[in-house]
């Protein structure tokens, strides 16, 4: 895996009671939860940051860094990436309104309007 590559997420997430979880816009009680590490790429894949700058955030939060933690992390992406929850590219990617903030810091309705009008599909 690429470690300069950025990456984003392409799903809409909600944020509460530090658990992270992937919900669905029209049906707000519909809460998929993800475990910790799963959480914590998509609460961070704005699109701004490359895999190397999660490493070293990631890396950031330990007094001694677990000799696995870049595997994880690789590991992580790849799940998340083959569930279609995260992208990578090459460079920045500027994230849709929709998707830039967890869904209590949006305007339901102005995310919804949005959504039509990207011909999002909901994840």
């Amino acid at each position: 895996m690429n470690n300069s590559h950025y990456f984003y997420r392409t799903a809409i997430y909600t944020q509460k009671n530090n658990e992270i979880g992937l919900v669905d816009i029209n049906q707000l009680d519909n809460v998929t939860p993800l475990d910790e590490w799963l959480g914590l790429v998509v609460s961070l894949a704005d699109g701004a940051h490359s895999i190397q700058e999660l490493l070293d955030y990631v890396s950031s939060r330990y007094s001694s860094v677990p000799a696995n933690l870049e595997e994880t992390i690789h590991s992580v992406i790849e799940r998340l990436e083959e569930g279609n929850l995260i992208k990578l590219s090459d460079k920045p990617v500027a994230l849709p309104y929709y998707l830039a903030e967890p869904i209590e810091a949006l305007d339901l309705d102005k995310a919804r309007k949005l959504i039509a009008e990207d011909g999002y599909t909901l994840h």
